[in-house]
């Protein structure tokens, strides 16, 4: 368990609770959808709460289970938490369009965008800086 340093473990312990809410909002939100949808449904609606759980929730999680605390740089943390957002909603308002019987090519805009900030927040955490 994370022992090192007591705030950053009791921020890393509250960014993983609030993912975790995240995934339950989002599995909720597209449970209640789908059930009032007349029975029309969707994968990017089912499965949209895997994002924040995946994303964010686990990361998080498996932070506080190792022994020495270990903080994300700001900018890696905000593209993480940005990309995170991004393909959340992508994911909800792909559903919402597949339900409705229709597409936009903009939808598509939502994975590149969430793909390339989890890809910077990647790099981001990759590389060493000078001090």
């Amino acid at each position: 368990m994370c022992t090192s340093d007591s705030e950053l473990c009791r921020r890393n312990a509250k960014t993983a609770l609030v993912y975790l809410l995240l995934t339950i909002f989002c599995a909720l939100f597209g449970a209640v959808y789908e059930l009032l949808s007349c029975e029309v449904y969707s994968f990017f609606m089912l499965y949209a709460f895997l994002v924040p759980l995946l994303g964010g929730a686990l990361p998080y999680a498996l932070l506080l289970l190792r022994k020495k605390a270990r903080s994300s740089r700001p900018f890696s943390a905000f593209c993480l938490h940005a990309g995170n957002a991004t393909l959340t909603v992508g994911s909800i308002v792909g559903g919402v369009l597949e339900m409705y019987g229709t597409s936009n090519r903009l939808a598509a805009l939502y994975w590149w965008v969430g793909a390339a900030l989890w890809v910077l927040a990647g790099v981001g955490l990759t590389i060493r800086t000078r001090r």
